[in-house]
């Protein structure tokens, strides 16, 4: 009888362990004393885009959070810890915002079905969408449709993140972390920045804290 599909996961892992000690016998021992990532990454859930194998970076050197369509929502308090964690304890420098072409979270609230609790999360992709829907409605295919609205949803979540506390009070102190927007597209591989936010940039006042 086959062993079950997730034993190949710990065979997996117990080889890799083995080749990361025979390239770097110090690697685990050092891993294991403090992590100090000079990144967040907010990335899509989505299977097919792992953040350190594109990034071409090891662990401990990008702290990672994922969710369905790489979404910053105010209400998401496992977002906002993740955050809060990343910016005031780790000290990151730089918090970058990912999706990725294709992404079928943006593809389903183009849409029009139910799809239960979901719904509740990709009204706030549906909200990018009414705010830009010339623009997007202007799109040649379906898939063009989709992926410029990948796009402008990652765009979107900057501006959350430069909404909260936990940015501008890091922003007043330190002077970090810039926050940036990335697509990664499927087809080729390959990453792209599409716009980034340095600190202290201008935001509306009614979104400005007081911070002391």
């Amino acid at each position: 009888m086959p062993s079950p599909v997730y034993e190949e996961l710990l065979q997996n892992n117990r080889k890799w362990a083995a080749h990361r000690l025979v390239d770097d016998p110090g690697f685990f021992e050092r891993l294991a004393q403090q992590q100090k990532p000079k990144f967040l990454w907010i990335g899509c859930s989505d299977s097919r885009v792992p953040a350190n194998e594109i990034t071409g970076t090891d662990p401990g050197e990008i702290f990672v959070h994922r969710n369905i369509a790489n979404l910053v929502v105010h209400t998401d308090l496992n977002m906002l810890t993740v955050l809060d964690y990343a910016v005031n304890v780790l000290h990151v420098e730089h918090v970058i915002v990912c999706g990725h072409h294709g992404c079928g979270g943006v593809k389903a609230a183009l849409g029009n079905k139910d799809y239960g609790l979901i719904n509740k999360w990709l009204r706030n992709i549906k909200d990018v969408y009414y705010n830009n829907m010339e623009k997007i409605d202007q799109c040649a295919s379906e898939q063009v449709k989709v992926d410029t609205l990948v796009e402008l949803t990652a765009v979107e979540q900057l501006w959350n993140l430069a909404k909260t506390s936990i940015v501008q009070k890091a922003w007043k102190e330190r002077q970090a972390p810039v926050l940036h927007a990335w697509v990664y597209d499927l087809q080729d591989g390959l990453l792209k920045e599409l716009y980034h936010l340095e600190p202290g940039c201008a935001l509306d006042p009614i979104y400005q804290y007081e911070i002391e």
